[in-house]
Order: structure tokens, then sequence, then C-alpha cells
């Protein structure tokens, strides 16, 4: 487990506007919830509260990835309206102390989506 810090900036912060995310068509995740998390030079990305999500569309992937300081990450594909979207959504489990707020939220990739919207 490596710590945030200088060199690699890891930043949690509730998103004050609400967040959707929108496949073929059907809304699989709407908050005013979400967190954002900003991590050295990446694009930021939304963590959505699993309460928010259309669980049923979600199915469990093989897929697994580790990050020395967020922690393992398991993936989902996306099952919406016959439209299968591979490995679309990451969740950590058990996130590492530094992200422990992540916890029971997912993300979602920005190209395995149709949309992400962001609104006031």
């Amino acid at each position: 487990m490596k710590i945030p810090g200088p060199d690699h900036p890891i930043t949690v912060t509730p998103e004050p506007r609400r967040v959707r995310v929108i496949v073929a068509g059907t809304i699989v995740a709407d908050t005013r919830a979400a967190l954002r998390l900003e991590e050295a030079r990446y694009p930021p990305v939304f963590y959505v509260p699993r309460r928010d999500t259309l669980a049923d569309a979600f199915v469990p992937s093989a897929r697994t990835s580790h990050c020395p300081y967020k922690g393992d990450a398991g993936y989902f594909d996306l099952s919406v309206a016959g439209t299968r979207r591979p490995d679309a959504v990451w969740s950590y489990e058990a996130p590492y102390p530094a992200v422990a707020a992540i916890r029971e939220h997912v993300a979602f990739y920005p190209d395995r989506v149709d949309v992400i919207e962001v609104m006031d």
C-alpha cells in the first residue's frame, strides 16, 4: 500500500452537482451524493453510491485490478435493454484508508457508457 502524497496526490470530495449515467437510453445511476476523486494527473472520476444505481443492470465480471493507492478493484459489465458493456464499472470493496470514502460506491468508464451527465 502506498500513501498519497505530493508526488501522487489523491483527494476525495463530495460532488455538489447531480450525476447521472445513461446506457442504451436507460438511467443506470442517478445521484446527488456522488464523490469526486482526483488522482495525480488523471481526469476526475465520479464515484456513485451503490444505492443510487440500477443494481439489476450490473453483472459481475471476472476482471480485477490492483491500485497501490486504492486497493483491489472488482468490475461489472452493464447489461441494459439488450446491450452489454463489458467491464464498464468498477468498485473497491475494501479500499485503503486514504480513500475509504469510496467504499460502497461504483465508478464508470466514460467510453463504455453513453453519457455521464453532471448537472447543477
